[in-house]
């Protein structure tokens, strides 16, 4: 109690000062400490630090708008700590609680996906009955020799001096083949700086894997060599979201203050070229989160 004494001592604007170089968490914690301490805490002064300094742009992307006219930013804030669906629902907007960072997921339609325009290839269809799809669209996977997904975005829009990482959100259909014994090739390059990797897009099953064996014979062996790649290189697996879909890591990147503001262009990329046939992927979108976040927390 004597620190917290010391601290309401200080000039209102003094302590608003020190807690806005805080974060949205520690300041939530100050507010608990003393009624003088919320009234600080609680201030508009505190909280408008904590917003990204382009939020109204970002509100105005909004699908279905709202008034910005909110009784406190403080409000605002926890507003924007869920999903915003933007630009005419073609990505997903949020704040992360704890910190304030941001956060973004491209829809499929947002992607370059190759022959995603083929019908025969990919078809792209709407899931009314699934309450864990954000957006109108995803893109089913019928059947192709030759996968690559592609995804771009500007450090500009993101939070500087944050480690992050994107992330392939997916599933695959019980109908699914040709996914399971070749990693894809992972990528994510910011300006000259790359990190790749590659990841598996199915999980393996003994009685799918049986029945491939007598489709593909021989041909497994020999993919399931190359699937090891460099020594040392980290293949990744797909992951169960809170939301019910899967996720594989394409790569992590740092964006300090400097790349922020020179506003690099960052693209992530998966790709399997061992030209076998393959479908029964649903492709949502690409997620790009701070990276410490180590749940799969549902938008």
């Amino acid at each position: 109690m004597g620190s917290c004494t010391k601290i309401e001592s200080l000039p209102p604007d003094c302590v608003s000062e020190i807690l806005s170089r805080a974060s949205p968490l520690e300041a939530c914690i100050c507010s608990l400490l003393s009624s003088t301490l919320r009234s600080y805490a609680d201030s508009d002064m505190v909280w408008r630090s904590f917003l990204p300094s382009d939020h109204q742009a970002i509100v105005s992307r909004a699908v279905n708008p709202f008034s910005l006219h909110f009784s406190s930013y403080k409000l605002l804030f926890h507003y924007l700590c869920h999903p915003l669906l933007i630009d005419q629902g073609s990505k997903i907007f949020k704040l992360e609680k704890c910190s304030g960072k941001k956060s973004f997921i491209l829809s499929a339609r947002e992607l370059s996906i190759a022959w995603s325009s083929h019908p025969m290839m990919w078809c792209w269809k709407q899931l009314p009955e699934s309450r864990i799809c954000r957006f109108a669209e995803v893109a089913e996977l019928r059947t192709v020799s030759w996968l690559e997904i592609e995804g771009k975005m500007r450090t500009q829009n993101l939070t500087g001096n944050t480690t992050y990482a994107a992330y392939l959100i997916m599933n695959v259909c019980d109908e699914a083949f040709g996914v399971e014994f070749v990693p894809s090739k992972v990528s994510v390059s910011v300006g000259k700086q790359v990190q790749r990797g590659r990841a598996y897009l199915g999980c393996k099953d003994e009685k799918k894997c049986t029945m491939e064996s007598l489709f593909y014979g021989n041909r497994r062996e020999v993919m399931g060599k190359a699937a090891f790649g460099e020594e040392g290189e980290v293949i990744s697996i797909p992951l169960k979201r809170e939301d019910g879909w899967m996720e594989i890591e394409l790569g992590e990147f740092f964006i300090d203050e400097a790349e922020a503001e020179a506003d690099e262009e960052i693209t992530m990329n998966l790709r399997e070229d061992g030209y076998q046939l393959k479908g029964g992927l649903i492709i949502e979108g690409i997620e790009v989160r701070p990276k410490h976040i180590v749940s799969y927390h549902a938008l």
